[in-house]
């Protein structure tokens, strides 16, 4: 990891970022599958999503369709690891904390593609 940051920076980001990725998922996995699929993962993304998604049903505008509320709902959790992170912890430009997740996901996959040899 490029910065110094206490353990549970990186611990609330990588929670916040599953959150995210999890939110985004079902919206990507209800292209393919009803909400009430008896598909295991699709059961899981409804599972663990549903009780976010009611958290923000009173912020949530009545015109947008009920397949993309939960991207809706993923966009509040982007907005807070790249504005709100940073800003809590100080730092006078957005987007610093630049998605731990992210960037340790990018790294593993560039050092199995890197270690390739064609």
């Amino acid at each position: 990891m490029s910065a110094n940051f206490h353990p549970i920076v990186y611990f609330i980001d990588y929670l916040l970022g599953v959150i995210m990725w999890t939110l985004i998922g079902r919206v990507a996995m209800n292209i393919f599958q009803k909400e009430d699929s008896e598909f295991f993962f699709m059961k899981i993304f409804v599972k663990y999503t549903n009780p976010l998604i009611k958290i923000f049903k009173p912020i949530t505008p009545s015109f947008i369709i009920g397949p993309l509320v939960p991207l809706y709902v993923a966009w509040f959790f982007y907005m807070i690891r790249f504005y709100f992170m940073p800003w809590i912890l100080g730092y006078s430009v957005m987007g610093m904390l630049s998605f731990p997740l992210e960037s340790e996901i990018s790294k593993q996959i560039y050092q199995l593609f890197n270690s390739i040899k064609f």
